[in-house]
């Protein structure tokens, strides 16, 4: 590989999953300083990559629109073809990532052999199973690493640059947030910041109870004299409210109309903006979900709640992070919602052992500002 080639990155589809690919681009721009790096993601992981110093360049896989699968996934590999790109690295696994790489006439092109994709792939990286075991993090590093041993003298060969993850927020995205914060009477400096992000996406089972964060969210407010702030999508604003609603009833009824305990942001902000007021909070309290790996990459303090989902491949990857979570014989089953009858004792038994008495304790060990 020369020091001026022209690498193609496919990025991850999720934000959690794009977040974790981090410390791989960050190893290529290492590693070949001077090359001319493009990423080619879906619109809705875009935001991940703003503002990294690792990345030249950034296409937009245009999925409902222009590179819609059939007749688009052809228009995609002949826009990728005008680039006269040399290298293309593949962190999504599936079939047409490798397909529209070969399509696209880039010679080398790096990928794990999953999804009957080997023959599409040069270099095919075997799949190691022991990555599968570990975190995804190593499971993407794992494509750099593979391809040194089985193509390092046809492309050079990558250094390593360890497993920290990136997010790169800008002055003005700070100075923004802290005119949101304003807007809702939240000082940032005589004040502890606490956001919670009661969603997730694909499905129910990795979300904790909104009886629960209602309960912890009114005792936060108790505890700190604080509002706290509901993070989330537009799919998530019913969710907040109705959040904010049990957070404001004592004894069944409603209290604070006119100043509810929460600040629900659900829906009212942009993934950008949702980064830098992470990055402002003094805790962030979440599900397993893209924001939990957005506030590892940010350091900010963080409680991940875990029940569904595997906990060793996925664990928020910061030391300001910890997780709460209880094993039960079926967790992880990575469904997408419990797959026991909500009438069973036992139904969503690996959310229902997380007790608010469990959260509150390790928000009072987090030593928070006060």
């Amino acid at each position: 590989m020369s020091k001026k080639t022209k690498i193609l990155i496919r990025a991850a589809n999720w934000v959690g999953d794009a977040i974790m690919t981090t410390p791989v681009i960050r190893a290529i721009r290492k590693s070949y300083p001077n090359a001319h790096i493009t990423l080619l993601a879906k619109p809705w992981v875009i935001p991940v990559f703003d503002n990294n110093p690792y990345i030249d360049e950034i296409m937009v896989y245009e999925n409902e629109t222009r590179h819609t699968k059939g007749l688009g996934t052809l228009r995609l590999a002949k826009d990728i073809r005008k680039h006269s790109f040399e290298v293309a690295i593949l962190m999504q696994n599936a079939f047409e990532a490798a397909l529209i790489t070969f399509l696209a006439g880039i010679p080398i092109r790096i990928g794990y052999n999953t999804d009957g994709r080997g023959l599409l792939l040069n270099p095919s990286i075997k799949m190691d199973k022991k990555l599968k075991k570990g975190h995804l993090i190593d499971y993407y590093r794992g494509i750099l690493k593979g391809s040194n041993h089985r193509f390092c003298g046809g492309c050079g060969h990558f250094i390593e640059d360890g497993r920290k993850l990136d997010l790169f927020i800008s002055d003005v995205e700070r100075t923004e947030a802290l005119k949101i914060f304003a807007s809702y009477g939240i000082n940032t400096q005589t004040q502890p910041v606490i956001g919670i992000n009661p969603g997730a996406t694909g499905g129910t089972a990795k979300r904790w109870f909104p009886e629960r964060y209602g309960e912890l969210a009114k005792r936060l407010s108790e505890q700190f004299k604080i509002k706290i702030l509901i993070f989330g999508g537009k799919a998530d604003k019913e969710l907040g409210d109705k959040i904010n609603e049990i957070a404001s009833q004592s004894n069944g009824k409603t209290i604070n109309q006119t100043s509810p305990i929460c600040v629900n942001l659900a829906g009212k902000t942009t993934l950008r903006q949702a980064f830098a007021l992470i990055e402002k909070c003094d805790l962030f309290i979440t599900n397993d979900s893209g924001l939990m790996h957005a506030a590892a990459a940010l350091e900010t303090k963080q409680i991940a709640i875990i029940g569904s989902t595997d906990y060793i491949a996925t664990a928020p990857l910061s030391l300001n992070s910890v997780m709460i979570r209880v094993p039960v014989p079926c967790s992880p089953c990575l469904k997408v919602h419990c797959p026991k009858d909500k009438s069973d004792t036992d139904h969503h038994v690996c959310m229902n052992k997380i007790s608010v008495d469990m959260v509150m304790k390790k928000v009072l060990q987090a030593s928070l500002k006060i």
